[in-house]
């Protein structure tokens, strides 16, 4: 920073960074580092696979981030030529612009060719939010050993997965961590969006992308018609979603309501229905109560189930290290089963107090160490900046002093 609390330009050449977020986590994940590194200098560019989000932090997106948002083996393959478009794409835009670094995020289908293509053009790379090798597929850490320059991980567990495996990782924190809890009250959220404010809300959760929300909402919305109009549900519409199609699925559920964003919706509810993924962080967060829930194709149940290697599916119970949560996966995913464990934790009792303590823990450990920066994505932000440094050594002069 200078003098009049502007920041200062770090670098005396133009800079461009390559990243590339395909989800709509890691989306909101770029935006945020996006920010946290032109607060550092406002003149470095991106451009890459992004989002509104990303576009509103400043990110040139020549790759909509929507286009990538596809999950299982059947649809994955549906796609790739739609993919492998995007990919050409992206890789010519990098060839034109020629960037200093690369950051891609999670996504990791499409991110670890990102990198490899970087790596041969002698491009350093960042991996921001790892693929979860440590939970299945585990030969292919190699890949990220050989094209990536450093990794930085959000679990606390992570860090040392991947240094054993040769990989230089550093732990910097979960980024939604950084993110604050909404201070707007339940009546006037109710008020802003047309939601009965005298019954208990309960947040549905049924993923970020279309074939995802197909495997899930037909129980997730069975489920909320089974414990009855005595509640309100919100379903919040993910970034890579188009609100149409979500209306489209619950045009019969009057109990549902679109609400915009996920964590005030979770922050005033009395609890959630919610898909594995960075939703059960979220939940975590907000301390809002849960039960995990998750389907996905037969096939790629079949194909996968016997590669996973954790104990746990929620993540939320991975970084606790025992069951927080309920998880109802493939065929235990009923709706008798999800309106049982509700009503374990709907009520005011024990079995909430005791969820709600452990996902307070699971918060804890989210924010990782408080030494360096105070925040995970400005401690990312600083990974990035160093490596940047290193990068430029040679051909940036220091800024007169």
């Amino acid at each position: 920073m200078d003098a009049g609390g502007t920041p200062a330009l770090l670098y005396n050449v133009g800079v461009r960074i390559l990243i590339s977020a395909g989800e709509a986590s890691g989306e909101l994940y770029g935006a945020q580092l996006i920010k946290a590194l032109r607060n550092c200098d406002p003149s470095l560019e991106f451009f890459g696979v992004g989002g509104d989000r990303m576009r509103a932090a400043g990110c040139d997106a020549v790759v909509d981030a929507k286009d990538l948002a596809v999950v299982g083996i059947s649809e994955i393959l549906s796609h790739l030529p739609k993919i492998y478009g995007r990919f050409r794409r992206l890789i010519a835009e990098a060839d034109k612009r020629r960037p200093d670094l690369a950051i891609v995020i999670d996504s990791p289908a499409f991110n670890w060719r990102v990198a490899r293509q970087m790596h041969k053009r002698g491009i350093p790379v960042v991996y921001y939010v790892c693929p979860q090798f440590w939970a299945w597929r585990q030969g292919r850490v190699r890949l990220l050993r050989k094209y990536i320059t450093k990794a930085l991980v959000i679990f606390p567990f992570e860090e040392q997965f991947y240094r054993d495996h040769g990989v230089d990782a550093t732990f910097v924190g979960h980024p939604l961590s950084d993110q604050t809890l909404p201070t707007v009250k339940r009546d006037d959220y109710a008020a802003q969006h047309k939601l009965d404010s005298a019954k208990p809300w309960i947040t549905l959760m049924p993923g970020s992308r279309m074939k995802e929300v197909r495997m899930n909402i037909p129980v997730i919305r069975e489920s909320a018609a089974k414990l009855g109009s005595g509640y309100e549900f919100l379903l919040p519409v993910a970034p890579t979603l188009d609100r149409s199609f979500l209306e489209s699925l619950i045009a019969n559920s009057p109990t549902i309501k679109l609400v915009p964003e996920a964590l005030p919706a979770l922050f005033h509810s009395r609890a959630g229905i919610i898909a594995s993924g960075t939703a059960t962080v979220e939940a975590a967060i907000t301390g809002t109560p849960f039960v995990m829930v998750y389907r996905v194709s037969a096939l790629t149940y079949l194909l996968g189930r016997p590669r996973i290697k954790v104990s746990h599916f929620a993540m939320v119970n991975l970084i606790a290290g025992e069951q927080v949560v309920a998880e109802l996966v493939q065929h235990d995913f009923t709706v008798e089963k999800v309106v049982t464990r509700m009503n374990e934790i709907l009520p005011y009792g024990p079995a909430r107090d005791k969820m709600i303590e452990g996902l307070a823990g699971v918060k804890i450990r989210l924010r990782g160490s408080p030494t360096g920066a105070s925040h995970p994505t400005d401690r990312a932000a600083e990974m990035v900046l160093e490596l940047l440094h290193g990068r430029l050594a040679g051909r940036v002069e220091a800024p007169a002093g």
